[in-house]
């Protein structure tokens, strides 16, 4: 029996909710008042429709993956009720420490949502297992998929969502050097190993034409092969392909259009862009016959590349106008893990590769 991705995409998403509920986590103080007031505190005088939906739909689907990871576990006897729990004792949690920051306002409505998003969520669970759905799902990932692909679905799961927060380079994930460099000389401002760090005689340079459309190319093919290594037939990756490259296009139109408006949704897609993506289609075509083992080995070499052109450029000209836009938004709560997503991910694909072709598994 496969193990359930329900689990580890429940831990990212406590994760997001962590951060989304602390952020941005600065000034901690004790306002010395108990953390536990807001139970018992007057019901907001002012709240908007967004808040209600935010609150409703953030813990929705956390109460849905504990539900179902405890359904498809076989461990937990009520996972509805315990789903439901959870969330309502992480809700808890998260408003109770918000009383310790100075931009946050812990709120018993907050609390009272988020739980009623907890069990919607965890009620749509066990909706979905009585009429079936799960289970035909599983059989879905048994025609579709290898055994033990939970890695690779949870990082195809969350590409799309990493290209929600702009990257210099249309679906170019990674881009963490020029930054490493900035934070690690701060780090060392003031003492002398500062002197240790590497002196660039040329700061970095925009990518040429011809790199950015070889970046966009890589980066449109790295999900689909991606997906080649665990899907189990050539009809198989040729519509996984087409389902990606659908993705990776709304996703960087959404963030596009959340960034500066949807009468700017596509104006990334700049002549290069346009060519790389419409030679990505032919070269991912191409590739449906290739073995697992080549595609693994292709994967981790355009992975590899990907990321070196990358990190030769410097940040997006844009990035702090939209760094601004969203801050200043209803997406302050969320833009800094989009965008840490999206410097990790393609490390944890390297990761996850690196693990396949140590494994040496049997094809089937």
């Amino acid at each position: 029996m496969h193990k359930t991705s329900a689990w580890p995409l429940s831990l990212l998403y406590i994760g997001l909710v962590l951060y989304a509920s602390l952020y941005p986590f600065d000034g901690w103080r004790d306002q010395g008042i108990s953390p536990f007031f807001f139970v018992t505190a007057p019901l907001p005088k002012y709240w908007t429709g967004f808040d209600v939906a935010i609150n409703l739909a953030g813990y929705a689907p956390l109460g849905f993956l504990l539900s179902l990871s405890g359904m498809r576990s076989g461990r937990v006897h009520v996972p509805m009720l315990a789903a439901t729990l959870a969330a309502t004792l992480l809700s808890f949690c998260m408003e109770s420490l918000q009383s310790y920051l100075p931009v946050r306002v812990p709120s018993n409505v907050d609390w009272a949502l988020n739980s009623a998003g907890g069990l919607l969520g965890a009620v749509t669970a066990t909706l979905l297992e009585r009429l079936g759905a799960i289970d035909r799902w599983s059989q879905f990932r048994a025609r579709w998929f290898m055994a033990d692909v939970r890695d690779v679905l949870v990082l195809l799961a969350l590409w799309p969502v990493a290209l929600l927060f702009p990257p210099a380079v249309p679906l170019g994930l990674g881009q963490v050097l020029e930054r490493l460099e900035a934070a690690l000389a701060d780090v060392l401002s003031d003492t002398p190993f500062l002197d240790w760090l590497p002196v660039r005689d040329v700061e970095l340079q925009p990518l040429v034409p011809s790199a950015e459309l070889l970046c966009v190319l890589l980066g449109a093919l790295i999900p689909c092969l991606l997906g080649y290594c665990v899907v189990r037939r050539s009809y198989q990756r040729v519509v996984l392909a087409l389902t990606m490259l659908g993705l990776g296009l709304a996703a960087s139109a959404l963030s596009a259009g959340l960034g500066y408006g949807p009468a700017h949704a596509w104006d990334w897609m700049s002549l290069p862009v346009r060519v790389g993506l419409w030679a990505a289609v032919p070269v991912a075509a191409g590739l449906v016959w290739v073995p697992r083992r080549v595609c693994l080995a292709l994967l981790l070499l355009a992975l590899v590349l990907h990321l070196a052109l990358l990190n030769q450029a410097p940040a997006s000209a844009y990035f702090a106008q939209t760094l601004q836009t969203w801050e200043q938004g209803k997406f302050i709560r969320f833009q800094g893990l989009v965008q840490w997503l999206g410097w990790l991910w393609p490390y944890a694909a390297v990761a996850v590769v690196v693990a396949r072709i140590a494994q040496r598994t049997p094809e089937n």
